[in-house]
């Protein structure tokens, strides 16, 4: 058996793969719970990378290093173009509700990662921008990004994270 750094060992609750599925193991084993399993722990290779990072902004690496940072503040990372977005699209670009996305934006603009700017379409409506130190903050999720991603193909090998990749792909853009 291949034995993995820590953040990339599979949990103590998975089923062992060396004897036959109990039928109690489908609550542990199925796909959802795999793929949510997975992206968490993604996630927070991603997190514990930037709270780490020479490059992330000193502020912002000291939120992540205290767990401020969720999933749910990374929705703006991957979301926001970089010619920024209104709320609404931002929030259905994530799947989010308008109110929830808001909160988050109202948070990440108190850090100094976004800001509200007048929309030159529209005098009543604003855009959400990354400021300089969000777009510093995303070069440095995007190099851990591609370290946690190394991390993975190191762990189950360059073919099968191609095949993962093909797969999720496929299946989200059903």
């Amino acid at each position: 058996m291949v034995s993995l750094p820590y953040h990339l060992a599979m949990p103590s609750a998975a089923p062992s793969l060396s004897r036959p599925p109990s039928p109690a193991d489908w609550r542990e084993a199925h796909l959802g719970r795999l793929l949510g399993e997975a992206m968490r722990r993604f996630d927070d290779r991603v997190f514990h990378l930037m709270a780490h990072s020479p490059e992330a902004p000193l502020a912002l690496s000291n939120l992540a290093a205290r767990q401020q940072v969720s999933a749910a503040h990374v929705h703006i990372t991957r979301h926001l173009p970089l010619e920024g977005a209104r709320l609404t699209e931002l929030a259905t670009a994530a799947g989010m509700s308008k109110q929830a996305m808001g909160d988050l934006v109202t948070q990440c603009e108190a850090w100094g990662i976004i800001a509200r700017t007048a929309d030159p379409g529209d005098a009543r409506a604003r855009r959400i921008v990354f400021t300089p130190l969000g777009l510093d903050w995303l070069r440095a999720f995007e190099r851990a990004v591609a370290q946690a991603t190394a991390e993975f193909r190191g762990a189950v090998s360059d073919e099968v994270a191609l095949v993962v990749q093909l797969g999720l792909e496929s299946y989200v853009q059903t």
